[in-house]
């Protein structure tokens, strides 16, 4: 069957839109054909710096016909829709159309629209011109004389030639006939832009990539990228030295080059005495080279990598020699900023104030630096403060969480008054990405605990879903606190995610927060914890004038908020959590302090649904137990799960089920609450029936049985506990009549039931669970 071979040749693309810009190349194309009724076997986008190609296999010749039905008025309807009908369906007159019978309906209009299949040729010729005119660029530019038209073709550098082929293998491929803004297509293209710029002539997919090759042109990404890599690898071998690997510079590097050549330089040693996380930095963010190390030591050599787009006459030394001049100029300045961080500031004598407000000594470097961010005053956030303050209520935030994650509170509080002390760095302000790493390589060279400078570069972690959690008890409390803080204080001012928008990074935060207390295996409470970073943070808002949005809170707090508070009012507000505003119209300080909490508790339930955890039991240990550490409601939702897989669990559950069902139709006759208290054993006895007896001793054995596991946070022996009610529960059921025509024996037996209900819900509430 026949191809299509079809290349858009530009001026460079720019590397980071390469890929996304081939993957959208082939959808809009193939998603036109299909919608045409022309099916393909295959389909692969190609990109290099100065074009996109695109080769689909097995298309037809022709499209199939089409045969659609489209229904019209009925028989005897009003002119008006009649006269639409025939427009809409291409009809002349009725006599055209069909009349089909409905037994219910009555008779209506039917027309049948058959068209022919569409020549594939002439569809591409439709197709491709109207892809080009509103390719999705992330930008877009006009050129030439043609560009002062509004109406002018928009690419992402201007484009030169289109190539556009069909044909079959067997036959000699055509050329597929359009125009665009004057570039009319044909069935030539341009090699390599030193070694080969002449035009090339093609016919199909094969000898176009075989003819791109001779002119220097490796059409695949991925395979310049291996390229890129094999011969890295190799001359770095050759120099007894190992490639410090990097995916993403290799992508961009790739869509760099069309004819990749790898060449090694030099630098002068004495850079090495800078931290070489800054060497890779500079080199990889102004030459877009790879680094190279010591296998014996894993220090950086003097060595790097750089990828030239031709092979120079001169073996490449004049290209290697103007990379060497500017990574040496670039470390130069390296060295100058990491030389002015180590030694003091020039004003120190400005700074005491600070350095008394937040306990730092001033005769280390790193201290003098977190002094100077506070005396800047450089604001963090208009509602939230400055710096300086956000670092003090992560400071006595990391205090109080120390003990609870079993890290000293003097290192936990240091290390957080250090944290971001690298900030007005020269080194971090020339290299932002080096934030946290630059603060622990400063901490160290003035002496600091090995935990403190851990937590300063660690508490940035996690940053993302496989991102390596902190394990350090100092880097975990710290952690905990800058995420804490910064989920509370954007929740307390309202600026919380809404749909796809989170410009404040607070669902990132969240999942943070949640990873360190579970893979740390911490018992931490999602409300009570942030409750310090909230009293602090009114306390400095009231200084700087700030006393409307949040004067409840700082009237609440002081007496004293605990999770069983805040809890109750959640738990009767439990249903307003699938709605956008879940607390409106509950105290202020709730708001502040368990909007947190409830955050964490949704992203959460995201979290563990993505690991393939029910929604339904999330939901219904949620529901009753939001109060809770994260990490024991992950454990009860997994030891609910394992539960209801066994048959004891899938019986007790339906005897739940039946229970709660009675209940709640017997309730409305009898009002909210009217079952509530134990069941009288005496009017038990007097029945004489065995099995609901039976079932009372059970609950009288498994409810406490069930409370103290739980408790103890034993929730398989809770589901144990559980367990051992189902023959109960079924003989019940089986045996005994709940509405009894005698109105005590009906009530002491809806107690009963009643009484079921609550002994599962120490685990969870079992009417919100599936099945």
């Amino acid at each position: 069957m026949p191809d299509l071979l079809l290349e858009l040749f530009s001026e460079e693309i720019p590397a980071r839109m390469q890929r996304k810009a081939a993957d959208d190349l082939r959808k809009l194309v193939t998603d036109a054909l299909v919608e045409r009724g022309l099916v393909y076997e295959g389909a692969k986008a190609f990109a290099t710096p100065r074009r996109l190609a695109l080769h689909i296999a097995g298309l037809p010749v022709r499209g199939s016909a089409i045969r659609e039905e489209r229904k019209g008025p009925r028989v005897g309807a009003p002119d008006a829709a009649v006269q639409g009908f025939l427009k809409a369906a291409g009809l002349d007159s009725l006599d055209q159309a069909t009349i089909v019978s409905d037994p219910k309906k009555g008779d209506s209009y039917i027309a049948v629209i058959e068209k022919p299949g569409q020549e594939t040729v002439a569809a591409i010729a439709e197709i491709v011109p109207a892809v080009i005119r509103s390719f999705p660029w992330p930008k877009s530019m006009r050129w030439g004389q043609a560009s002062a038209a509004g109406a002018s073709l928009r690419w992402v550098r201007p484009l030169h030639s289109i190539l556009c082929t069909f044909g079959a293998e067997t036959e000699e491929p055509e050329v597929v006939p359009f125009e665009v803004d004057g570039i009319v297509s044909g069935n030539t293209t341009h090699g390599h832009r030193f070694h080969a710029p002449g035009a090339i002539t093609v016919r199909r997919f094969d000898d176009y990539v075989a003819s791109l090759e001779r002119a220097k042109v490796v059409l695949d990404a991925d395979r310049r990228k291996a390229i890129i890599l094999a011969d890295a690898r190799t001359l770095a071998f050759a120099q007894g030295l190992e490639l410090v690997e990097d995916e993403g510079l290799l992508e961009e590097v790739a869509g760099l080059v069309e004819w990749p050549v790898v060449l090694m330089g030099a630098f002068e040693e004495r850079f090495l005495e800078i931290p070489g996380e800054a060497i890779r930095a500079t080199i990889r963010a102004n030459q877009k080279c790879f680094v190279l190390r010591d296998p014996a030591t894993g220090h950086l050599a003097n060595r790097f990598l750089l990828t030239a787009n031709l092979m120079a006459s001169d073996g490449g030394a004049a290209i290697v020699a103007g990379n060497e001049r500017v990574v040496r100029a670039r470390l130069s300045d390296a060295a100058y900023f990491f030389a002015t961080d180590k030694g003091n500031l020039p004003d120190l004598d400005t700074l005491k104030e600070s350095a008394e407000k937040l306990g730092l000594d001033l005769a280390k470097p790193l201290d003098q630096r977190m002094a100077k961010l506070d005396r800047l005053g450089v604001v963090f956030h208009a509602k939230l403060g400055t710096q300086g303050e956000r670092v003090q209520r992560i400071a006595a935030l990391a205090r109080e969480l120390a003990p609870i994650v079993g890290a000293d509170p003097e290192l936990a509080e240091r290390a957080a008054k250090l944290a971001k002390a690298d900030l007005p760095t020269e080194m971090v302000g020339e290299f932002p990405e080096l934030q946290g790493l630059m603060g622990r390589k400063y901490a160290e060279l003035q002496g600091e605990h090995a935990s403190v400078c851990a937590a300063i570069e660690e508490h940035y972690k996690p940053l993302g879903p496989s991102d390596r959690v902190p394990t350090d008890p100092v880097s975990v409390a710290v952690a905990l606190a800058d995420k804490l803080d910064t989920l509370v204080g954007f929740w307390a001012i309202d600026e919380k995610p809404t749909g796809s928008k989170d410009p404040y990074a607070l669902r990132r935060a969240a999942l943070g927060v949640i990873r360190l207390v579970i893979e740390n295996e911490l018992k931490v409470s999602i409300l009570t914890t942030p409750i310090p970073s909230v009293v602090l943070l009114n306390e400095q808002r009231r200084k700087r004038g700030f006393t409307q949005e949040l004067e409840a809170v700082v009237g609440a707090l002081p007496q004293g908020i605990s999770a069983d508070v805040v809890g109750s009012y959640l738990r009767d507000f439990a249903e307003r959590s699938r709605r956008k505003s879940p607390f409106e119209g509950l105290p202020q300080y709730v708001q502040a302090v368990a909007g947190v909490g409830w955050f964490l508790a949704e992203r959460m339930t995201v979290m563990m649904r993505e690991q393939g955890h029910r929604y339904d039991l999330l939901d219904a240990v949620f529901s009753l137990h939001f109060q809770e550490d994260l990490l024991a409601v992950k454990r009860r939702v997994a030891a609910l799960g394992r539960f209801l897989e066994t048959e004891d669990g899938k019986s007790l559950l339906a005897g739940y089920k039946r229970a709660a069902n009675i209940l709640k139709a017997e309730e409305k006759k009898d009002g909210e609450g009217a079952f509530a208290g134990a069941a009288d054993l005496g009017l038990i006895a007097q029945a004489g029936l065995i099995e609901e007896k039976g079932l009372a001793v059970a609950l009288a054995q498994a409810t406490p049985k069930a409370e103290a596991a739980v408790a103890a946070e034993d929730y398989e022996g809770a589901m144990a506990a559980l367990a051992d009610l189902r023959p109960a529960v079924d003989a019940f059921f089986d045996k005994v009549t709940v509405n009894d025509p005698d109105p005590a024996l009906r009530a002491n037996r809806l107690r009963l039931l009643n009484q079921l209900r609550a002994a599962t819900r120490a685990v969870a509430d079992f009417g919100r669970i599936a099945g």
